[in-house]
């Protein structure tokens, strides 16, 4: 498969052509969503990838950069996948950007609902320094006011308790992925919600979660009952 500074080519053909940008979270590197984005391209679509410093930039602001990413798509559908703080982001877009192209929204244990872990770590200033502006904002609930994007929005959330969280958190109340509760991870209003037995950073690795991702992405609901 051939890799471009933008997107990965496709491995089958979907039409018409659809676009999916996957977008990543705190801390992540675009590397981390390369095993998504190659399952994403074997179902037929056109996978890019939206890069931002997670840390240093607010939410607007990298809302802004998203939208600018977004003004050359390669096709009319544009769906939109984000994990853990990428999830907020594309919320991000939608209240200061809302008008883009039709498609849907798929979130991957996002904190819609808060962080306990982030709010423990709070307390502390260095803490607060590596974890950045945006998380601050969500913290302090810039989002809670937020209407929903006018898209069909699919959530998933892990159940698999295992990551740094718990090592931070060790009371971290279950079901959870091993940084968020299922809770946490929760959107009121979405289209469809789905938990699937993964941690807050296998679902990038899952070949489960990326089925799950297509089968939204094409119907938008999620295939349930399979877990």
């Amino acid at each position: 498969m051939e890799v471009g500074d933008r997107y990965f080519r496709r491995e089958a053909i979907l039409e018409p052509p659809q676009t999916v940008v996957l977008v990543h979270g705190l801390w992540f590197p675009k590397h981390f969503l390369y095993p998504l984005a190659r399952r994403l391209c074997r179902q037929g679509f056109i996978v890019q990838y939206f890069s931002y410093p997670s840390v240093r930039a607010d939410l607007r602001a990298n809302a802004g950069r998203l939208a600018d990413f977004l003004d050359h798509p390669c096709t009319d559908t544009l769906h939109l996948v984000g994990h853990s703080l990428g999830g907020i982001l594309i919320r991000a877009l939608f209240h200061f950007h809302p008008d883009q192209r039709p498609g849907r929204i798929v979130t991957l244990g996002s904190p819609h609902g808060g962080c306990q872990v982030a709010q423990r770590l709070n307390h502390h200033a260095l803490w607060r320094r590596a974890m950045g502006r945006s998380v601050m904002q969500l913290l302090a609930g810039i989002t809670l006011d937020w209407p929903l994007p006018q898209r069909e929005i699919g959530v998933i959330s892990g159940s698999h308790s295992f990551g740094l969280g718990r090592v931070w958190y060790r009371h971290l109340p279950r079901p959870n992925d091993g940084l968020l509760t299922v809770t946490e991870s929760g959107l009121p209003g979405a289209a469809d919600y789905i938990t699937l037995p993964v941690s807050h950073t296998g679902m990038l690795f899952s070949p489960v979660v990326a089925r799950q991702i297509d089968e939204f992405l094409k119907t938008g609901h999620f295939v349930h009952g399979t877990e």
